[in-house]
């Protein structure tokens, strides 16, 4: 990349291809030592901290998400509630409140929403905030009133119960928004809605990044530590009063130990080789990546940039399918594992006595695998192979002809019905129905680990594996005999990241069973 001699000026575009090129160079590097399956041990103070942020905090896109529903919710639910016990319509009028009262509850939370109701700071300021709701409130029942006057259905409806939704939602509005602000201070002081951040590189610059997010009055970042692979000299052991809790390599493992949302980059614009260094080792991670850019001079356009309060920062890299994206997906995951589990049952019974009748040992076979953010998980397949020549560690591949799958446990392979028990660790929420294949731990390809062998391998668990996904359907099964396997593996797995959809999901899904006719790479 080209030097940049500290700008006093970017405009959005090129502020795009400066984070895009850098992501495409990060992407493509070689993974660092700390990559290659290596344990980097924590020290007992980072292990204490990781700890405590075990537990899952909700991000403010899905508190806000579920005010947006429960306010739709509870405004329509009056308007029905004084349209039943009020107004009593005719048969042939219902249809008619009804649509009414729900395009009015919905106009209503547009409305609220257009005008910044529904952002963090403006939910903790309740009063200050009352004067827009409450006008938004208006400004809904004033289009709804013009439209029933247009479209001459005004004789029709009653103006009391007209007036009395008026009242009751603007009284609800009022006493649910005191509510929500309370409840807000307090779920940001006991850690259940915060942004948790780690910042790496240390020194001056990130005290800097500090002291600018503890000005923001409605911050809900919540640092968890500095990380820095420099010494004391150049970056000291606190700074602004948090502690350094290690090197770059223990960051990575810190964020697989604790729940964190977000990384933030805390140098300069202007020090590339350094942020491309850092994004080399950190990509492979499921957070948001930010390049802290307070202290950069630069003037931003909309889109170039994320905020928190008045801080600007670079967005490098998302966290893929985060938020509301997987609440869709796991809904997606419910619902097609239970049809699943309806229409194969009788499949299922029938593999586990063929299994259990022709074979000695476990009808289920575990095996431990990695899962989302490289946690280890517990794998369920029928037991494919004799009990006494197992290889739980899959270091020794199956091969065609293996001596140590039974004649069952060949055709439940080829078929793949041995796989279909991990539909209880998508219930479980373990795995999903569609993503990335979990590995093995031990999972080699000649002798040398999948990490070693691919570039950027443990960037396919930024997401949640799955029991079918995009590189199995497209032939990308069975054994790995040569390095390029594997890699295509992971080159398919990370399209399907960086492209992920509930389409794309239903594609893969329903795909699965017509790809499976082809056995040929499974055995």
């Amino acid at each position: 990349m080209n030097h940049i001699d500290k700008p006093d000026a970017f405009d959005a575009e090129q502020i795009r291809r400066k984070v895009s090129e850098v992501r495409t160079i990060a992407q493509g590097a070689q993974p660092e030592e700390q990559d290659g399956g290596k344990t980097v041990e924590l020290n007992p103070l980072a292990q204490q901290i990781a700890l405590q942020f075990r537990a899952d905090s909700y991000s403010p896109n899905m508190i806000t998400g579920l005010l947006r529903l429960l306010e739709f919710s509870v405004l329509f639910t009056i308007g029905y509630a004084i349209t039943t016990f009020y107004v009593a319509p005719a048969r042939e009028l219902v249809l008619f409140y009804v649509g009414v009262v729900a395009g009015g509850a919905a106009l209503g939370v547009l409305l609220l929403h257009l005008v910044d109701a529904y952002q963090i700071p403006s939910l903790r300021a309740a009063w200050r905030m009352m004067p827009r709701i409450l006008g938004a409130w208006v400004v809904a029942f004033a289009a709804m009133a013009l439209a029933l006057f247009f479209f001459k259905t005004a004789e029709t409806t009653s103006r009391v119960w007209f007036l009395l939704w008026f009242v009751l939602g603007a009284v609800y509005l009022v006493g649910e928004r005191q509510l929500i602000a309370y409840s807000i201070r307090r779920w940001a002081r006991n850690g259940t809605m915060e942004r948790r951040a780690v910042i790496a590189g240390g020194g001056e610059p990130a005290k800097e990044l500090i002291r600018a997010l503890e000005r923001q009055p409605e911050n809900d970042i919540r640092i968890c530590g500095i990380f820095d692979d420099r010494d004391e000299r150049r970056s000291p052991s606190v700074v602004a009063g948090y502690p350094k809790l290690g090197t770059i390599a223990e960051l990575v493992e810190f964020a697989r130990l604790a729940r964190i949302d977000m990384l933030i980059i805390s140098l300069p614009l202007s020090a590339e080789a350094r942020i491309l260094t850092l994004l080399k080792k950190l990509w492979v991670l499921p957070v948001d990546i930010r390049l802290a850019a307070h202290a950069n001079g630069l003037r931003f356009r909309p889109r170039s940039y994320s905020q928190v309060g008045a801080v600007h920062m670079l967005d490098i890299f998302d966290k893929p399918i985060a938020d509301w994206d997987s609440v869709a997906k796991r809904i997606f995951d419910i619902a097609f594992s239970v049809i699943a589990l309806l229409l194969l049952w009788p499949v299922m019974i029938g593999a586990a006595l063929a299994v259990k009748f022709t074979s000695k040992g476990p009808i289920i076979f575990k095996q431990k695998r990695h899962g989302f953010n490289n946690e280890v998980i517990e794998v369920y397949k029928f037991r494919s192979m004799y009990t006494n020549m197992s290889d739980p560690t899959a270091k020794a591949a199956v091969t065609k002809g293996d001596p140590r799958v039974t004649p069952v446990g060949r055709f439940i392979r080829k078929t793949s019905i041995d796989e279909l028990p991990q539909l209880f660790n998508v219930l479980k929420g373990e795995l999903s129905l569609v993503g990335p294949r979990p590995h093995a731990i031990q999972a080699q390809s000649h002798d040398r680990k999948y990490v070693d062998v691919v570039e950027g391998y443990f960037a396919r668990h930024r997401v949640k594996p799955g029991v079918t996904g995009w590189a199995q359907i497209n032939g990308w099964r069975g054994e790995i005999d040569h390095d390029d396997k594997i890699r295509y593996r992971t080159e398919f797995d990370l399209y399907y990241i960086e492209n992920w959809s509930l389409l794309f999901d239903l594609k893969i899904l329903f795909l699965t069973p017509i790809r499976l006719l082809n056995t040929e790479n499974a055995y």
